[in-house]
């Protein structure tokens, strides 16, 4: 080889690039989007504490950690062999682990298709000629959770669903499920349960799925808020095909533009024909082959659009914090701010950027600082609960109360298979029914309170007497025959399956030494029951903290 040719060949080495392996041009990890989402949270909530001189609580412990989160993500408090494999965990990441198991679990779909009917759905609850509409629609969002479908998803299904309505009686308009799409018998609920009137359906839909109640303009135009009468005809007129027009007028007026029919409404009592628009003033390129309903699903969940994605994040806050950043949560304007503005939109976006994932969602409040601390006030910084610094005290909602005695006494409903306890349909007369109606309120959870009948329910009623009881409650029977147990051994079990912690120094002294002198019938174990008894009719069993 001549010198020249080594010469090129050396300089031509020199500029090769150089070897790259197989690891080093593999895509980069997708981030976490909920360890970004919690980043948000606590970043914007610490600038404000700062700047108000407010001292946050202290980070809550496991004990209250656990329970907590099984409360908001399954509807019911842990059980007691649950709790204890949670304490004993030394994992220092085990609290993302355990949101991240309990998302998996069955109970938790079937918990926020509870919650979601019951938001989306209230009427079904109230009126019997319903009942069945909201079971099937609760069916539908169990498989939904179960899934993780996008919220985006969820809300475009349920908009666009095919259906006809038979109003020829005047007092109750049939709903029906056209076309090929398997979910429509059960999504139709969501309109029959709004009587297929487009006024009633363009209210629910703003409320649910824009966080706008428009509705305060139906008849005129809204006292304390920029929307108008016209406004909300508009909104309500993409659902006029429940409710079309008459046939065309003759001939020599023309032909009605495309979907002329199915997006245009008579305003109530007047003349007036106003189309379908957006509420943020614009309107679709109408084709005569999309509907109204199917362009409003486009422009609701569209990622520019901050309506929907903001909204959505607020009722998921509201959810876990009892209260939301815009409160109520469906209520904005001048005279309702947020609490956090900043914070609202940039999780907005953060819940568009994860592709409207609620479980990211979920796992990224969970692991906030806010959602973290302990409801113990420690400082009187800490008293706005608008502020966050501490977690505030929600009641449970009858389910969770059922469900959560459910877990603490072991009690099983005849006929129904262990596995079945939690979650399933109430039927009138059963124990769980009877707590669902007696319980029933429309109280925030922040703001809950026990009435009379219902702490004379508590207290008295045959459901608390049974699973108190040595000879009928399942658990209660177990720790007290458990052979080798002492006092403290048997109280130290009762609390963990009531408050999923164990007793204070103190608590354990107090209830054990009652236990020993066997109370005022001088029988410990009855002494045990008792104390059974008041750990479950205690505020600190009868509220989420």
């Amino acid at each position: 080889m001549s010198p020249r040719l080594r010469l090129v060949l050396a300089v031509a080495a020199l500029a090769a690039p150089p070897a790259v392996s197989a690891a080093e041009v593999a895509p980069a990890p997708r981030a976490d989007p909920a360890n970004a989402i919690a980043a948000i949270i606590d970043r914007h909530l610490l600038a404000d504490w700062e700047a108000r001189g407010i001292r946050p609580a202290a980070r809550t412990d496991d004990a209250e950690f656990v329970r907590r989160a099984y409360l908001d993500l399954i509807g019911r408090a842990p059980r007691a062999p649950e709790t204890r494999d949670f304490l004993d965990d030394t994992d220092p990441n085990k609290r993302a682990a355990l949101v991240d198991r309990l998302l998996t679990l069955p109970a938790h779909a079937g918990h926020f298709a509870a919650v979601t009917r019951a938001a989306w759905l209230p009427q079904t609850t109230s009126n019997f000629q319903l009942a069945g509409a909201g079971v099937q629609f609760e069916t539908w969002l169990r498989a939904r959770y179960r899934e993780n479908t996008p919220a985006d998803e969820v809300a475009r299904r349920v908009l666009t669903v095919p259906f006809a309505v038979n109003a020829q009686n005047p007092m109750f308009r049939f709903v029906q499920p056209t076309g090929t799409d398997p979910d429509a018998a059960n999504l139709v609920g969501f309109y029959q349960a709004n009587e297929a009137r487009p006024e009633n359906l363009g209210s629910a839909v703003s409320r649910l799925f824009v966080g706008v109640r428009l509705e305060c303009a139906q008849c005129h135009d809204h006292p304390f808020a920029r929307y108008t009468r016209e406004q909300f005809w508009e909104f309500a007129a993409f659902f006029a095909e429940a409710s079309p027009l008459p046939a065309a007028a003759p001939s020599f007026v023309g032909p009605l533009p495309p979907q002329g029919r199915k997006n245009r409404i008579t305003i109530a009592n007047t003349q007036k024909q106003v189309v379908a628009k957006f509420f943020d003033g614009t309107s679709p390129e109408w084709t005569d082959d999309r509907t109204p309903r199917q362009e409003l699903a486009d422009w609701l969940t569209r990622p520019e659009n901050p309506y929907f994605a903001q909204n959505a994040v607020n009722r998921m806050w509201a959810h876990f914090f009892g209260i939301g950043i815009l409160d109520p949560v469906d209520e904005p304007g001048d005279n309702n701010p947020p609490s956090h503005p900043a914070l609202l939109e940039e999780l907005g976006r953060a819940f568009v950027g994860a592709k409207f994932d609620n479980r990211a969602l979920v796992r990224g409040i969970t692991r906030s600082r806010a959602y973290q601390l302990s409801s113990k006030t420690t400082h009187p910084s800490q008293s706005d609960p608008r502020r966050f610094a501490r977690m505030s005290l929600k009641g449970l909602t009858p389910a969770q109360l059922f469900d959560s005695m459910v877990a603490a006494t072991g009690h099983r409903e005849p006929g129904l298979m262990r596995q079945n306890q939690f979650n399933f349909n109430a039927q009138p007369g059963n124990p769980r029914s009877a707590f669902l109606n007696r319980f029933a309120s429309n109280e925030r959870a922040t703001e809950a309170n026990t009435t009379i009948l219902q702490a004379l329910m508590l207290m008295n009623g045959q459901f608390v007497t049974d699973v108190t009881s040595i000879e009928k409650g399942e658990v209660l029977g177990a720790i007290a025959e458990m052979p080798g147990w002492d006092s403290r051994q048997r109280v130290t079990a009762l609390f963990l399956n009531a408050f999923a912690r164990n007793p204070s120094p103190e608590e354990l002294e107090k209830f054990a030494s009652y236990v020993d002198r066997g109370g005022p019938s001088g029988d410990p174990k009855k002494a045990l029951a008792d104390v059974f008894w008041v750990l479950l009719n205690s505020p600190e069993f009868l509220f989420n903290h």
